[in-house]
């Protein structure tokens, strides 16, 4: 009798059926929808790219490339970028590292980790430096170390304001002691620049962590934070495995940091542009220094 029935079954629902046929599947694109990984909730991704990649529901800020960020944040068309075309040694011959940046280079479209240059935000003009996780989580080697000292000596030598986009995981491993050696080299270059007067806004971003948050990322004259980022140095379970204490759940976000006074404001990714315009404008500069 079943197998009767699963004989009709086959004739009526076979594979040669029009109501069965895969090939008139309607064609849907695969990144149609994005789920927050913090809330689960389930979004068109067009409204999410629409909503500067924030999540409608919780607030997540998603990570931006660097181009994303140079998009949403200074003037169109007023970028001149620095050191375009500067790339990474293997200085202790680290396996396979110069494959692994060929074929981040062509994923990316980047040399390195970071984008500095000049630009124009509302018209007033600054040093601009934006870090992009996508390429080795925006390790700080050789090259985002030089570009990032350039940048800071260009504006000192030219009078202008810097705007950081931090985004790492830290010290690039791969280029050993000389990745360690950009702390100190960076943090010189921020303390010439504010010797002259000089204003520099640090913005973190998802995750600001390692060695760039030990340096220039912390040396910031005014400190923001998008919402709910990680800020922090070594990792939640080397600091818990070290004092042997719980840390509290909230340790190492933006609000976390904003309430024990690391921190100065948390911005949320629409108001950004707005906010720096403002403190561009409340920190007007002439002749290279504050005025009084």
């Amino acid at each position: 009798m079943l197998d009767d029935i699963f004989s009709v079954v086959r004739q009526r629902w076979g594979s040669s059926s029009p109501e069965r046929d895969d090939s008139k599947k309607p064609d849907i694109p695969k990144d149609l929808m994005f789920k927050c990984p913090r809330c689960g909730t389930v979004s068109f991704s067009e409204d999410f790219n629409l909503n500067g990649k924030v999540c409608p529901s919780c607030n997540y800020h998603s990570r931006l490339s660097a181009r994303e960020r140079l998009d949403i944040t200074i003037d169109k068309g007023s970028l001149q970028e620095f050191d375009k075309e500067m790339v990474s040694k293997n200085p202790i011959n680290f396996p396979d590292y110069e494959a692994k940046q060929q074929a981040l280079r062509a994923r990316t479209g980047l040399k390195d980790a970071v984008i500095t240059g000049t630009a124009k935000i509302r018209n007033k003009e600054i040093v601009i430096i934006v870090m992009d996780s996508h390429f080795l989580m925006a390790s700080m080697g050789s090259v985002v170390g030089e570009k990032i000292t350039r940048a800071f000596e260009y504006a000192t030598e030219h009078k202008l304001p810097v705007i950081a986009f931090t985004a790492s995981g830290g010290a690039r491993m791969q280029e050993g002691i000389v990745s360690l050696m950009q702390m100190a080299k960076t943090s010189g270059a921020v303390a010439r620049h504010s010797e002259a007067g000089l204003l520099y806004i640090t913005v973190m971003t998802d995750p600001t962590t390692g060695g760039v948050t030990a340096s220039f990322a912390s040396l910031g004259d005014i400190i923001i934070a998008e919402p709910k980022v990680l800020i922090g140095f070594a990792g939640r379970r080397v600091i818990e495995g070290t004092i042997r204490q719980k840390l509290p759940d909230e340790f190492q976000s933006a609000e976390f940091m904003l309430e024990n006074g690391f921190v100065d404001m948390i911005v949320e990714r629409k108001k950004m542009r707005r906010t720096l315009a403002h403190l561009l404008a409340l920190h007007e500069q002439k002749g290279g220094a504050f005025d009084e």
